[in-house]
């Protein structure tokens, strides 16, 4: 059952992120000193079909499913940074949105961009729109570790 975060980090400060499961609950209280205030008071999403509460609302998510979705609304193709690999894997992670690609990425298959993901514990944070209601591409990674995502 998804519900509203009353935790408290080491420094007192309260995580005020929604829509949690106890699982997301778990996961935050585990790292939540570690996680930024963005997905601290994130609206987390589990399914393609959720959505925001408001235009231009910060949402969060682990869900390989409901990051594929959001990139393929628009069009987005998973990559990574030439030259950041380690250990056999992907290093930094982006999506390339542009129809040509970027030449400063390299694009990946989604079964390796999701396999770094989850074994570096990411949390995906976005916005389906814009306040003004437009679409976003907006999106960044968030590390318990703080490396770039």
């Amino acid at each position: 059952m998804a519900t509203k975060s009353q935790a408290k980090q080491g420094n007192g400060s309260e995580i005020k992120a929604t829509n949690l499961t106890e699982e997301d609950q778990q996961f935050i209280e585990e790292h939540g000193d570690q996680l930024s205030r963005s997905t601290q008071n994130a609206k987390w999403i589990h399914s393609a079909q959720e959505r925001g509460d408001r235009s231009g609302q910060t949402l969060a998510t682990r869900s390989p499913e409901v990051i594929r979705a959001w990139a393929d609304e628009r069009g987005g193709r998973p990559a990574t940074v030439p030259g950041t690999e380690h250990d056999g894997r992907p290093g930094v992670l982006r999506i390339t949105f542009s129809e040509e690609g970027n030449s400063r990425l390299e694009e990946i298959g989604w079964d390796d961009w999701f396999r770094s993901f989850e074994e570096r514990q990411l949390v995906f944070i976005y916005q389906e729109t814009t306040t003004d209601g437009n679409q976003s591409n907006f999106f960044r990674l968030d590390s318990p570790e703080r490396e770039d995502g």
